[in-house]
């Protein structure tokens, strides 16, 4: 009798809607990605409490915000060829409880130095959580609503940023700098039990490392009820590739478009995090009082969020490439316009919203782009390793930022360069879709 053929989970997922099970996923994703968000921007909540109990330098912490970012950067280039190997839900749930542990640790710390090293270490898992994440939720989602789904998880940095701030704002002054480091470890341990319940394995890593029909049947049947049956076989329409994940991020057919995602997300990273370091000193030395410049901030960071949505609505309707392209030149035109702006709040405000509004919102749509430049095999790995290059440029963003200030210059200086990194972004985009676009990770 002949065999019935094979269902093809990827088209099942892109012509169905989103089922009660995907949504699940999204949801998990989203809560990790707050985890992830919080305990990064810890620090900087904690730092004047730290500065006046145990008296450190500002070159101090300097030094603490970037070991933490040292490890964000290897976490990212060591989790996606892991991920890639051993699947994203083993790599995603062992990094929230690594980086819960350690801010838990990093709580109980005598000294700087110790500090310094358990901050590193929780960095590390920070650093392989995010990508894969975007990875995971990108093979759950249809084509048609991918890049938007993902800018909406990764909203939930933003999200886990801010509820950190209020955290702190409410513990600091009655517990201590401590208890903002207890709670931001022990909300990531206390949802590594409901992952280890809830969150799936990616079916289309299963079906690349050829697992048990069964295994691969439980997942599509929660997810589309009714649509298999108990002798259903599954399979993947996708080019067959004979490199290993690391191997074919780097050969011929991918090397350039990866080396433009790489530089493209270094740049939106160098932007975002000097801006939002700086900003508000910035602000502050064109003469205007602190609440004013941290409004002004405030708004630049909101931007960023109502951005991503826009970005991954855009991305899913026009070319993502050239969508986000466009998006990162209009957001050189609104930064160099915040050095020429006057020192008048709600114009300031506007113009910061605008930039926050393409720079941070661009930056998520990154995400959405390389998820879907690499196939499913090598997806995690060519993930991550864009955003471990692009944490390189987070990291130089504070020496650069530092040395902008001490070398004299205006804000009208600083923002007026800090267009140039923007326009090369842009320019990186149209160059990988002219050059290296590929629909083979689809």
């Amino acid at each position: 009798m002949e065999s019935t053929a094979a269902t093809d989970v990827r088209a099942l997922i892109n012509e169905g809607c989103i089922s009660r099970y995907q949504q699940r996923i999204i949801v998990l994703c989203f809560a990790v990605v707050a985890m992830d968000g919080m305990d990064i921007a810890l620090m900087g909540f904690i730092a004047p409490a730290l500065k006046t109990a145990w008296g450190v330098t500002t070159h101090q912490l300097g030094a603490v915000i970037s070991a933490a970012l040292i490890g964000l950067a290897l976490g990212a280039m060591f989790a996606g060829p892991l991920a890639d190997r051993f699947g994203r839900r083993v790599i995603i749930i062992s990094s929230v409880f690594f980086f819960g542990l350690w801010t838990l640790a990093t709580a109980f710390s005598q000294n700087i130095d110790q500090m310094m090293l358990f901050r590193f270490l929780t960095g590390l898992g920070l650093g392989a959580a995010m990508p894969n994440v975007g990875t995971l939720v990108a093979e759950y989602s249809p084509e048609r609503k991918r890049a938007f789904i993902i800018t909406v998880v990764f909203c939930g940095f933003t999200f886990g940023a801010a509820g950190g701030g209020f955290a702190a704002s409410w513990l600091i002054p009655d517990y201590g700098w401590h208890a903002v480091l207890v709670v931001g470890g022990l909300l990531p341990l206390m949802i590594v039990p409901v992952l280890l319940s809830w969150l799936p394995e990616s079916v289309r890593f299963l079906l690349s490392r050829n697992a048990p029909v069964g295994q691969i049947r439980r997942i599509v049947e929660k997810m589309a009820p009714g649509r298999v049956h108990h002798d259903s076989h599954f399979a993947m329409v996708e080019h067959a590739h004979l490199h290993g994940a690391v191997r074919l991020v780097t050969s011929r057919p991918y090397l350039l478009g990866s080396s433009l995602l790489w530089g493209g997300y270094f740049m939106g990273l160098f932007l975002v995090y000097l801006i939002g370091s700086w900003l508000p000193s910035l602000v502050k030395d064109m003469g205007m009082t602190v609440t004013q410049a941290a409004l002004v901030t405030a708004m630049y960071q909101a931007g960023g969020t109502v951005g991503s949505l826009f970005a991954g609505w855009m991305m899913d309707r026009f070319n993502a490439n050239l969508a986000l392209a466009v998006i990162y030149f209009v957001g050189a035109i609104a930064t160099m316009a915040i050095g020429y702006a006057p020192a008048h709040t709600l114009v300031l405000s506007l113009v910061a919203f605008c930039s926050g509004f393409c720079l941070n919102g661009a930056n998520t749509g990154m995400n959405a782009l390389s998820a879907s430049y690499y196939p499913t095999h090598a997806r995690a790995t060519g993930s991550s390793w864009m955003h471990g290059v692009g944490r390189m440029g987070a990291i130089l963003s504070a020496f650069a930022g530092a040395q902008m200030l001490s070398m004299g210059w205006t804000i009208t200086d600083v923002f007026s360069s800090l267009a140039i990194p923007a326009v090369l972004t842009s320019l990186m985009l149209v160059a990988k879709y002219r050059y290296g676009y590929r629909r083979d990770g689809v």
